[in-house]
């Protein structure tokens, strides 16, 4: 008999590949039966330790009722029956007109000139007074950094490498948001 092994890149020989016998199944189960006492007595080991005595495990619980419901052959065709009824139905092109069909009939609303012409002004002075609130900020900041830039030592520069990034982008969708809580 030839046996082959084969060997993967890490260098850990597999089983060899032969084929499977019934004797060689039932070594494989014997073993990992072994396996499994050995685990079941390590486990009951460290559940001693941990508990204190207790070295059997724990019962698994039980599910409320006991047993579970068998459904009669009856009962299954009746259920199966009803939900072909119910495909069927759901398949089968409705004939009756919905309200949905009749509403997408009626024409699209449209903004009047004016309604737009006011929503535009309105926008402009939001973004004004955003502006405006923004522009109020940054002086009493530019003096407060040019009073610390006096006071601080100078620096040696150091050549930096230059890199390609990406500046962030400033957040404009908040900012109307802002505008109105300074203005309220």
């Amino acid at each position: 008999m030839v046996t082959t092994y084969t060997v993967s890149r890490v260098g850990l020989i597999q089983m060899p590949t032969q084929e499977l016998t019934a004797q060689i199944l039932a070594a494989a189960i014997e073993g990992f039966e072994a396996q499994k006492r050995r685990i079941d007595e390590q486990i009951a080991e460290v559940r001693q330790m941990l508990d204190g005595g207790r070295s059997e495990p724990a019962a698994a619980p039980k599910a409320p009722g006991g047993t579970q419901r068998t459904m009669s052959a009856a009962a299954r065709k009746r259920i199966g029956d009803a939900q072909r009824k119910r495909w069927a139905q759901s398949k089968q092109p409705s004939e009756q007109p919905t309200r949905s069909a009749t509403t997408s009939e009626s024409p699209k609303r449209k903004f009047s000139a004016a309604g737009r012409r006011a929503i535009a002004e309105a926008t402009k002075k939001r973004w004004a007074a955003f502006h405006a609130a923004k522009e109020a900020v940054k002086p009493a900041v530019a003096k407060k950094t040019s009073a610390k830039k006096a006071a601080a030592k100078p620096r040696v520069k150091v050549a930096a490498k230059k890199t390609a990034t990406k500046k962030p982008q400033k957040r404009a969708a908040s900012a109307p948001a802002r505008a109105e809580a300074v203005t309220a």
